[in-house]
């Protein structure tokens, strides 16, 4: 009695070795950015990369949430100085359907190591591209840093070190201090802040802060800025609404209501004007105020 012997399909070996090489192909790739990160860094002249001051947990890591929209001239600077961070972390950049050539460049980095590049098909807002970004996100504490250089990434050590201290839930960067030992107190004219570059912003800002005070029973100086970490675990813990800078508000009121340990560090600024490419307006400023209103009595 003869027993049929099955078909046996065998798989070619040539699939198997283009998808070796590709990995090789990539794995390249990621270390030759590595290398024009490190050497973007070394032309820039008379920067200083960050000093960490203080001890990590082990297998600690950092999330940098960068949106962007139309940064051409800048989105590489960040990059290469946010990428020099004394300190384990992963880069998250969406890309909010910029017209110029940001994603251009950004198309360059998608397969950098712990760089993950997302390209959204529309422009929706910071708010959204930040919603898309923190759902992406695994580092144990995650930072938001904008990407026109008007924040100095060196100071991100200094935002995030209460929360990895165990200081802190909720870390906001403020321009309206600055360090005076332990202690936090109000910048004078002297200060690190040099200001909005028209009156409407600076007085706009502490406008909405003092609104979100009220609202929120928070004594923060700066809501509005773009320094803001958290624990992982906080940022997840509720669902971003918004689609632009009426973030700022929302994720202050929805952090307030949940008791959480918010404090402030002095960061500095470099104002940018609308000719730079400033992007937030008096509409952005009277949705602000909106929300402000709406998340401060639910969610």
């Amino acid at each position: 009695m003869s027993t049929a012997t099955p078909d046996i399909d065998i798989l070619p070996a040539q699939p198997f070795a283009r998808q070796e090489g590709d990995v090789v192909s990539r794995v390249a790739h990621s270390l030759d950015q590595l290398q024009q990160l490190a050497e973007l860094l070394a032309v820039e002249d008379g920067y200083v990369p960050a000093v960490r001051d203080f001890i990590v947990p082990k297998n600690f890591k950092l999330s940098v949430v960068i949106p962007v929209y139309n940064e051409e001239r800048t989105i590489q600077q960040v990059l290469t100085r946010v990428a020099a961070l004394p300190v384990p972390k992963e880069i998250v950049i969406v890309d909010d359907a910029s017209t110029d050539g940001t994603r251009q460049i950004l198309s360059q980095y998608e397969c950098a190591a712990d760089v993950h590049v997302i390209f959204k098909p529309q422009n929706e807002g910071k708010g959204a591209a930040l919603r898309t970004a923190f759902r992406r996100v695994t580092g144990d504490v995650v930072i938001v840093q904008d990407a026109d250089l008007e924040y100095d990434p060196r100071d991100i050590m200094t935002v995030i070190k209460p929360i990895v201290c165990g200081e802190a839930d909720v870390v906001y960067g403020s321009r309206f201090l600055k360090a005076a030992g332990p202690l936090r107190v109000p910048a004078t004219q002297n200060g690190t802040w040099s200001g909005p570059t028209t009156l409407v912003h600076r007085l706009g800002n502490r406008l909405l802060t003092a609104a979100s005070n009220t609202f929120t029973g928070l004594r923060i100086t700066d809501m509005e800025t773009c320094y803001k970490a958290f624990r992982r675990d906080v940022i997840r813990s509720f669902e971003i609404q918004q689609h632009r800078f009426g973030f700022e508000p929302e994720v202050t009121a929805k952090i307030a209501r949940r008791k959480l340990r918010v404090v402030e560090a002095p960061v500095s600024y470099t104002a940018r004007g609308y000719a730079e490419g400033k992007k937030i307006g008096i509409k952005d400023l009277c949705n602000a105020l909106f929300c402000i209103v709406r998340y401060g009595m639910w969610d």
